[in-house]
């Protein structure tokens, strides 16, 4: 059986963004080109709404998709185009920013905060589409139960399964996965020419080839393959440690494009973002 192999551990360090939020910030510029179309993640986990509870209040974006998935917690969000709603456990909003919006996102006091922020750069030719918005609530997730594991798919397919959204500008596979204490669990549905990481939201698990050195939670490891040119299709092998793990599993094909990265926008070249900041000066910001 021919296998990726974890070529990165990401770890990420603690910040503070928003008006206050204590977070994980994982995967950030420095990591473009190995995560490409991913661009940033966050990932959050606390007991203790003093960390969270000031929120993300109204900022704008441009030329991404975010994707905000819960598994514990409450978030209160509205954006320009007059949507507004509550994303609760499990539940996931998956935002195209387009050619702008205005939004916030605002944790609520739960038991836990645990989940993760995502974002997806759009593809050049799709940076200045209409915002859209699709909330991804438990009832559509599809669940699939294997023996040792619990796999919900929010996007793309698992073993013919469909899941609950489909990207329309970058076909993203997002899988929650929960496996039980000390079992391996393997996947091979991705072709080695895309771009596979997983990201440990809770829990330990090893992912070397020996599946015997654990990495804990809050770290992105990102496998490739001797022949990541080709598409055929390599195994990811993991390991839960004998607590468990829970993570999730993306992968999307490269766009192989130049990025501009000015804070919450991200364009292809400087001169974009320097328009897209007139724009916001001039209030002209919002196309839609």
């Amino acid at each position: 059986m021919s296998k990726r192999v974890a070529t990165q551990v990401i770890r990420g360090q603690h910040a503070i963004d928003g008006a206050g939020v204590h977070l994980r910030r994982v995967l950030g510029p420095k990591n473009i080109k190995d995560f490409d179309p991913f661009l940033m993640l966050d990932g959050f986990d606390s007991l203790d709404p003093k960390d969270y509870i000031k929120g993300f209040p109204w900022h704008p974006h441009r030329g991404i998709e975010t994707i905000t998935y819960l598994i514990k917690g409450k978030i209160e969000h509205a954006d320009s185009l007059k949507n507004k709603g509550t994303i609760y456990d499990r539940e996931c909003q998956w935002m195209t920013a387009g050619s702008g919006i205005i939004h916030q996102e605002m944790p609520k006091p739960s038991e836990r905060m645990l989940g993760c922020q995502l974002w997806l750069n759009l593809p050049a030719k799709d940076k200045m589409t209409t915002p859209a918005y699709g909330d991804i609530t438990q009832d559509k997730v599809t669940t699939v139960e294997e023996q040792n594991a619990t796999i919900r798919i929010l996007a793309g397919t698992y073993k013919g399964n469909k899941g609950a959204f489909e990207g329309k500008y970058v076909k993203v596979k997002y899988i929650d996965v929960e496996l039980a204490p000390n079992c391996t669990w393997d996947y091979n549905e991705t072709p080695n020419n895309e771009t596979l990481f997983i990201y440990l939201l809770d829990g330990t698990l090893a992912v070397d080839d020996t599946l015997s050195n654990f990495e804990s939670k809050s770290c992105a490891v990102l496998f490739t393959s001797a022949d990541k040119n080709q598409t055929t299709n390599n195994t990811v092998t993991v390991r839960s440690g004998k607590e468990g793990a829970r993570f999730v599993l993306l992968a999307a094909k490269p766009l192989n494009e130049p990025v501009a990265w000015g804070g919450p926008i991200v364009m292809n070249t400087n001169k974009e973002l320097d328009i897209a900041f007139e724009e916001l000066d001039k209030g002209t910001f919002v196309k839609h």
